[in-house]
């Protein structure tokens, strides 16, 4: 009998990969999550904000969502490469489209990430979002339900599905539950 603290790198996870719409939580998820394990977390869109000096919103405004896909894969490359170069268990919080580019995907993959969908009814997620104003791609209901059905195909792609419906402490509880994080050193 082994206890997960003596498992080798080549057998555990070494990054969790949060996936899922805007409002689905995400970011709130990830640093709980990471603070209950004791692993790094990173937030890709904080991390974009970070090298470029611009928001989200700005970014779009100034470079359109071309732009800010093309900063996106840089981040998620540089994070991959750091959380592989050190070993270093991390959550990485997804934005809500990185994984619908066929190149992120591949790097997630490559990476060996295992990913994640928080999976939110619209209705929930609609409640969420509705008073925040600084999401370029939430013009309207029509186009956040039209942006949904487009990301969809790509969400269930995702190796583990958790709803988070409920507190964000209970939907790190499901992530827990699934089995698929080994505790190791941050």
């Amino acid at each position: 009998m082994t206890d997960s603290s003596s498992v080798h790198w080549k057998n555990a996870v070494r990054i969790l990969g949060l996936t899922g719409f805007m409002g689905s939580g995400k970011s709130t998820v990830g640093q709980l999550l990471a603070r209950q394990i004791g692993w790094h977390t990173v937030d890709l869109d904080h991390r974009i904000v970070e090298s470029s000096g611009l928001s989200v919103q700005e970014i779009f405004s100034r470079r359109g969502e071309t732009g800010f896909r093309e900063l996106e894969r840089q981040e998620l490359s540089r994070t991959m490469g750091e959380a592989l170069s050190r070993e270093r268990n991390t959550i990485l919080s997804l934005g809500g489209g990185t994984i619908t580019r066929a190149d992120n995907m591949a790097l997630l993959r490559r990476g060996g990430t295992v990913l994640v969908w928080l999976r939110c009814p619209m209705e929930e997620l609609l409640r969420r979002c509705a008073q925040i104003t600084d999401r370029p791609l939430f013009r309207d209901e029509a186009a956040f339900h039209e942006l949904y059905r487009e990301r969809l195909p790509f969400y269930e792609m995702a190796d583990y599905r958790v709803d988070t419906e409920c507190e964000p402490a209970r939907v790190v509880e499901q992530i827990l539950a699934l089995g698929v994080l080994n505790r190791f050193p941050a």
